[in-house]
């Protein structure tokens, strides 16, 4: 397999870790904000912020965590020589789609 696709899922596997690590201590902070002040998010103008802000580090927070399972799958793959193939097809995926997008599981033309 191409080294510039094992560099561009390790880089990505990594910046996706840091990014989970900040989004837990950001929703641990906005957590522990919230029971420091008694506020009622339904009756507080600022409640509403912060449900706001918890709902959506929490978002953020799924989405990182579903994109690096898709980055350890990855990772299997490749290790299984299964890895560059679409799973619609069978066709090999580009390199380029790859390269942007390294846990890629579909060609374009399957994705769209």
């Amino acid at each position: 397999m191409d080294p510039e696709l094992r560099a561009a899922l390790a880089a990505d596997r990594a910046g996706t870790a840091e990014r989970i690590a900040a989004l837990t201590a950001d929703l641990e902070t906005i957590m522990e904000a919230s029971r420091l002040v008694a506020t009622d998010d339904e009756h507080d103008p600022e409640g509403s912020t912060i449900a706001f802000e918890r709902s959506q580090t929490t978002t953020f927070l799924d989405d990182a965590r579903k994109h690096l399972a898709d980055l350890d799958s990855a990772l299997q793959r490749l290790e299984a020589d299964d890895y560059g193939y679409c799973e619609v097809c069978g066709d090999a995926i580009a390199a380029d789609r790859l390269i942007a997008r390294p846990a890629a599981r579909t060609c374009i033309g399957c994705a769209t």
